[in-house]
């Protein structure tokens, strides 16, 4: 495959193609409100137009294999990801941290734990709202079954006794409309052909946003992205993983724009400017201890991560105090050690009285 420059100029044709196809996005996706589509999911993978051959497992060749350079982490699953945009049709990235997906665009998320299929998760952008469903795949890998809309527990069994999960449909509302959009891990940050070298569980991926516009998939994007890619800013390169990890990890849920927005901790990065990860983790204070925490009055305490209550809930899978809350059953070890060198060494923020005044 032909590597592209960020930098490269579109041609003259190539911006009026673009430009036709921003006005077919501006059509089908006027009606993008976050809301459950009423129409069903089809009743077996094979359905929803993942495969051209199930037989064979062979994925169709028109759908797009992709890789967020900051993954979900699920119990240490193995993951891959497609998407299938309706022809003619384009992604409109005009707010770079809320695109609009045209009708009929389709997502599928493929979990495997030790080479063995196990679920698939799928998305669809209907006109009236995103469809969320999940497929169970049986031992032998002959059926792949859709689950009830309450999910699927000890679904494949793991370590200690715990055993991984096919959430159901509010498990995956709770997290995917916790933002301004309902797609998670095809977005600007994920995508951008600046990858982190040091993100965790990260995989190559040939999708990026330069490909998607030079394809002519992805249109209205602001020009300083397209001439400079997003890129987490950060002290360091150990800083910029961990907080390209939260975001990955946590942003979808805590954000300035979702339902927690009053917690006031902002986890995820938006594309076109510096993040406030930093000024509501560090020296941020702890509004209560939780059941079973550890005494921490900040979040995050430089640089004693031991003393940092961020750490405590990663760390951690009792079910009142873990985070995520949902999702999964074992604790990220890779992760926990990523976040506790960080920690430990980031320079602790002075905090300084307030000035008095004199009247």
């Amino acid at each position: 495959m032909t590597t592209i420059t960020p930098q490269r100029a579109f041609s003259r044709s190539r911006l009026v193609a673009a430009a036709a196809v921003a006005l077919i996005v501006l059509a089908v996706s006027a009606q993008a409100v976050p809301q459950a589509a009423t129409g069903g999911a089809p009743e077996t993978l094979q359905d929803t137009g993942l495969y051209s051959d199930f037989a064979a497992l062979q994925v169709d060749q028109t759908h797009l294999a992709f890789s967020p350079q900051y993954p979900l982490w699920t119990d240490g699953a193995a993951k891959r990801r497609w998407i299938s945009l309706p022809p003619g049709s384009a992604i409109d990235a005009s707010d770079p941290d809320a695109w609009i997906f045209p009708i009929g665009t389709r997502l599928w998320k493929e979990f495997s734990f030790n080479g063995r299929r196990v679920e698939t998760r799928f998305m669809e952008r209907r006109p009236d709202g995103w469809l969320y469903a999940a497929y169970a795949w049986s031992a032998d890998g002959r059926d792949v079954l859709r689950v009830s809309a309450r999910g699927r527990r000890n679904a494949y069994l793991l370590e200690a006794g715990r055993s991984h999960a096919i959430p159901g449909i509010n498990d995956c509302k709770a997290c995917h409309q916790g933002g301004r959009s309902e797609v998670l891990g095809f977005s600007a940050v994920q995508l951008s052909p600046q990858r982190d070298p040091g993100a965790l569980h990260a995989e190559p991926s040939d999708v990026d946003l330069t490909v998607l516009i030079e394809r002519g998939l992805l249109v209205g994007l602001p020009a300083p992205l397209r001439m400079t890619p997003p890129a987490i800013s950060a002290a360091s390169a150990i800083e910029r993983a961990a907080l390209g990890y939260l975001h990955g990890n946590c942003g979808h849920c805590h954000n300035e724009q979702g339902p927690l927005a009053n917690i006031g901790l902002f986890l995820r990065q938006p594309a076109g400017a510096a993040g406030r990860a930093i000024a509501s983790t560090v020296n941020h204070p702890v509004r209560k201890l939780l059941p079973g925490q550890s005494e921490a009055t900040l979040r995050i305490e430089p640089p004693h991560p031991d003393r940092s209550a961020l750490m405590q809930r990663i760390a951690s899978r009792s079910p009142a105090l873990q985070m995520p809350p949902l999702g999964t059953e074992l604790a990220d070890r890779q992760a926990v050690d990523l976040l506790r060198r960080w920690i430990e060494q980031s320079e602790p923020i002075p905090t300084f009285p307030p000035q008095q005044t004199s009247h």
